[in-house]
């Protein structure tokens, strides 16, 4: 009997993708108009401080920090930090967080969730801060019992330590436990492991362009569940 759902946040409770989109390009846009840089050359230049941190750092959520990116960019360009860095940062995630939209039936199915008496978590990477304050913008906060982010854990997921934490905080057990993300390693593969139901969410349908490696059937053993829509998550705790 599955006693708690925790979700994925980002292209699963809403398209991290389409807001992405909207956010990024006013910072390319703010890094040449203030700090003359070229469009694709801070495009390089972030991508490659990106796969630097993680280098350094390995899956943490530090990995997840923008302003650390824009930070090591300037400094290596000898461009003064203040007061550029805060700005660029604050610009970034203000611009992403006010794009956000909800994915269809998100807000419905966490509510009826809830009145089902389901306990309703966050498993998510990425920094907590920011974390909660999408959750806010989705207008569903209100309705998480808590929130295990890899700032908090330790490491991104599929670490253990995660799932772990998840289903501690969630006071049941793993096999009680059903996590809903967009990433068949991450979420899918991370939760089977840990012993939890897990269900694969992608909109687009299995042949949508997915390039992450099928989840073997000896692992799933009646616990994997593909779903194109958030309100298939209650037919899924029914049955």
């Amino acid at each position: 009997m599955i006693k708690a759902v925790i979700f994925d946040i980002d292209n699963t409770l809403y398209s991290y993708d389409n807001a992405h989109a909207r956010a990024f390009p006013e910072l390319l846009l703010y890094a040449k108009e203030e700090l003359g840089i070229p469009e694709d050359e801070f495009r390089e230049e972030y991508s490659r401080e990106f796969a630097a941190v993680r280098a350094m750092l390995g899956e943490a959520a530090a990995l997840h920090n923008r302003l650390i990116r824009i930070q090591r960019i300037l400094e290596k360009r000898g461009l003064p930090l203040t007061p550029h860095v805060l700005r660029m940062n604050e610009l970034y995630w203000n611009i992403l967080i006010s794009a956000m939209e909800p994915s269809p039936h998100a807000e419905e199915t966490v509510r009826a969730l809830k009145k089902a008496g389901i306990r309703i978590g966050s498993g998510t990477d990425m920094t907590a801060r920011i974390q909660f304050q999408k959750l806010e913008r989705l207008g569903i906060l209100d309705a998480f019992d808590f929130l295990v982010s890899s700032e908090e854990a330790g490491a991104d997921k599929p670490a253990p330590e995660m799932f772990a934490l998840c289903a501690e905080k969630a006071g049941v057990l793993p096999e009680e436990c059903l996590f809903v993300g967009d990433s068949r390693k991450k979420d899918v593969l991370g939760a089977l492991n840990a012993g939890m139901h897990a269900a694969w969410y992608c909109p687009e349908g299995e042949k949508a362009g997915k390039t992450e490696a099928p989840i073997p059937k000896e692992v799933t053993e009646g616990r994997a569940y593909m779903i194109r829509d958030l309100s298939e998550i209650l037919r899924l705790i029914r049955e």
